[in-house]
């Protein structure tokens, strides 16, 4: 039934925003709550004039707002979170409130109305730094950031939820997402740091840290395969199949950029990690979820220097408007 309802929590996000867009084209009504914390509404703004649309400036910590946001709706996509793991180390109160906090609220809002399903957007951070990779979804949770350790209690809390009161629960742990729109993370920080100071770069960390990185189509994609074709609660992987170190980046960037005399420092703590709550080494199995059809377009590498590309040309464009 395309005419129902659904709700994006953090729609004005990175991939909350992808996902706005993929459940409207295929015919959805969707409504966005969003505190505007780290989203953007710049990321909707190509919307706002389609009935199919609709947007709450509210805060899921705030259990009015919850109440209201879950207001006939069939379905939640539950992608509202602070996404920045750093912050962990700086202030954990924050993952706390905007994760689990809001996350709870939300379960409780969804509770009281009648809403049965929910698709929630969890992170390989739960991993915690796994003595071999790739990692498959039996693996033990043991998050190092609490970040992971937030995803984690939400993934706890919703699991209480589908047992206690019958709501449908699609838990999916994504590899690094990036693409369009993004404006967080690795790919991020070093191209901002290079547009202040080409002459050199630091890198937090040796620059062997490896990763999967999932371009974010890819990633919206395997999202909607799961919610449509998952009949009970199930936990599953989102990635590529392949993964690449930091310094694949920053070669990556530098090529781009046509840099060739960039001196590169490196600042590592303990074992080569960038900062407290950083892992070494982290990339996940998708055997499960490519068993629903789910085959991701593009490799760990591709992925980053299509997202070099658009990142270039998004911030060119916002610094030509401001």
């Amino acid at each position: 039934m395309l005419s129902k309802t659904v709700l994006v929590t953090g729609g004005a996000g990175f991939i909350g925003s992808h996902l706005v867009d993929r459940l409207i084209g295929e015919g959805y009504r969707v409504r966005v709550i969003d505190n505007l914390s780290t989203g953007r509404i710049e990321n909707l703004k190509h919307l706002e004039d389609n009935p199919s649309f609709e947007f709450i400036k509210g805060d899921l910590k705030n259990y009015d707002d919850a109440l209201e946001a879950v207001r006939g709706v069939n379905t939640v996509f539950h992608f509202a979170a602070n996404p920045e793991v750093r912050v962990s180390t700086t202030n954990p109160r924050i993952h706390f409130e905007e994760n689990v906090v809001a996350t709870f609220n939300l379960l409780e809002a969804m509770r009281e109305r009648g809403v049965k399903e929910i698709v929630f957007a969890s992170s390989s951070s739960v991993y915690g730094e796994p003595e071999e990779i790739p990692v498959g979804e039996d693996a033990p949770i043991r998050p190092v950031s609490v970040y992971g350790a937030s995803k984690a209690a939400c993934e706890n809390l919703i699991h209480a939820y589908t047992k206690l009161y019958g709501i449908r629960a699609v838990i999916l742990r994504y590899a690094n997402v990036i693409g369009p729109r993004l404006r967080h993370g690795v790919i991020y920080d070093l191209l901002m740091k290079l547009r202040k100071n080409k002459e050199e770069l630091e890198v937090l960390g040796d620059g062997k840290q490896t990763r999967s990185y999932i371009y974010v189509s890819d990633a919206v994609e395997a999202t909607v395969t799961a919610w449509k074709n998952v009949k009970e609660n199930e936990v599953y992987n989102v990635a590529s199949e392949d993964w690449i170190t930091v310094n694949d980046i920053v070669i990556a960037l530098l090529n781009e950029l046509k840099l060739n005399n960039t001196k590169i420092i490196y600042k590592p703590i303990l074992h080569g990690v960038g900062w407290l709550g950083d892992v070494k080494k982290i990339a996940l199995r998708i055997d499960k979820i490519k068993k629903l059809g789910f085959t991701p377009q593009y490799k760990s590498k591709d992925a980053v220097i299509k997202t070099i590309k658009v990142l270039i040309n998004e911030l060119e464009d916002e610094n030509s408007t401001n």
